[in-house]
């Protein structure tokens, strides 16, 4: 990934594993503002429903992260929804999204 900065190429490489370790549809990683990541898949329960990148926000925010330098999500879609993209922008407002597909390469960046 000659194009992406070496920490976010992390990020990338946590959600493809957590994407594959899960046998999910996606994976997703965040960076915090202290340098911690948190990483998560998609979440499909009757009662609840997250994108893999709304469950990392999730969870960086249930563990006291207070903004984020960057997000990752890998993905065989083309697209990141609108809602999580908005929860990234809740938690910084110019940090990049990355959007990587199963093998890692860099698609898209909002």
């Amino acid at each position: 990934m000659p194009d992406v900065d070496p920490e976010n190429a992390k990020l990338i490489t946590l959600a493809r594993s957590v994407r594959a370790r899960n046998g999910a549809e996606e994976g997703a990683a965040v960076r915090d503002l202290d340098g911690r990541t948190y990483n998560a898949s998609t979440v499909s329960l009757p009662s609840l429903k997250l994108t893999a990148l709304q469950a990392a926000i999730a969870a960086a925010v249930s563990s006291g992260a207070e903004g984020l330098e960057a997000a990752a999500v890998v993905t065989e879609s083309n697209r990141v929804d609108g809602e999580s993209l908005a929860a990234v922008r809740d938690l910084t407002p110019t940090g990049p999204v990355l959007l990587a597909n199963l093998s890692g390469e860099l698609r898209k960046q909002f």
